[in-house]
């Protein structure tokens, strides 16, 4: 694959809207990447796309723009197990970001002692085939429990569809397990319907497992207008994060998904995402839990 964009990548929002909604002190943005520059950090010759650059600085420039105090910054596919890009942002964050790596069973123990000490707390397991190859079940179990004395945790990374396959899998991690995205729901079905169900019975069952509630603007089929005259986009999203964040308050994370890889659509307004926020984690007190005690909590355990 060239070193150029994969066409008809959209390049993230350069100019988001200030948010109406005001983040709690302490908010942490808890899923968001950086990609690239290629000169340094070049990408993954396996990839199945390739980005467009977005650099630790721009992502600390938004951090600061939306009002957010901290960062989760999460590997993605297009730079493989070569965790360089996301180690030097969180090195560079004098203490405000976290990580969370890719790795398979042949990382090092050395290996793994450095991404704690860059302030990687956590690896990724991505089950989307038309992202990544599947990583083998024996290999994530080996995995997870060499990084448990680390009090790192594992996060999963599957659709809706795939939650049946995995469920055995995940419930005998012996770590934190932390669902991206709610499991990517098919929001044109119901809330209540069995699919989804079967994603709260899950957490229901395993109470080491958490979620985000992220990524209504890949999810959404309503779209990011503003409907009414309010700021309330992503409507169809809000039934479904809101049954999440009511039923598991301390067990949720959220994070903007900067700069949004494998959107084709549409490039949200990073601004009008934060927005979101009080239409799913509806007291002040659901929504300290969703943006500040709560990650604080998973990745910055002890004496802040």
């Amino acid at each position: 694959m060239s070193s150029g964009k994969t066409p008809g990548w959209l390049d993230w929002h350069r100019d988001p809207s200030p948010p109406r909604f005001t983040l709690p002190p302490g908010a942490v943005d808890a899923h968001c990447h950086v990609f690239g520059p290629p000169d340094r950090f070049p990408y993954a010759p396996e990839r199945r796309y390739t980005p467009c650059d977005a650099s630790r600085e721009q992502l600390f420039a938004l951090r600061d723009r939306l009002g957010f105090s901290r960062n989760v910054i999460v590997q993605a596919t297009c730079h493989g197990t070569d965790n360089r890009a996301m180690a030097d942002a969180c090195r560079a964050s004098a203490g405000l970001a976290r990580g969370v790596a890719a790795v398979r069973r042949s990382v090092t123990d050395n290996e793994l002692t450095d991404l704690h000490e860059a302030g990687v707390r956590a690896v990724r397991f991505n089950f989307l085939r038309r992202l990544a190859d599947r990583v083998p079940g024996d290999e994530i179990l080996e995995i997870a429990r060499r990084i448990e004395p680390l009090g790192w945790h594992v996060v999963a990374y599957f659709e809706a569809g795939d939650l049946a396959e995995l469920e055995d899998l995940l419930s005998a991690l012996p770590t934190v397990v932390v669902v991206d995205h709610m499991g990517c729901p098919d929001v044109t079905k119901p809330v209540n319907g069995p699919e989804f169900r079967a994603f709260l019975r899950f957490m229901q069952a395993n109470d080491n497992v958490w979620s985000k509630v992220t990524c209504p603007e890949r999810l959404s089929r309503s779209g990011p207008p503003a409907l009414d005259g309010e700021r309330a986009p992503y409507r169809d999203m809000v039934p479904f994060a809101r049954a999440v964040v009511d039923s598991f308050p301390d067990r949720v994370l959220w994070g903007t998904d900067w700069p949004h890889p494998n959107l084709m659509d549409h490039m949200p307004d990073d601004g009008l995402l934060v927005d979101f926020i009080p239409h799913i984690a509806v007291t002040q007190e659901l929504r300290r839990k969703l943006l500040v005690d709560n990650p604080l909590r998973l990745y910055w355990p002890g004496p802040k």
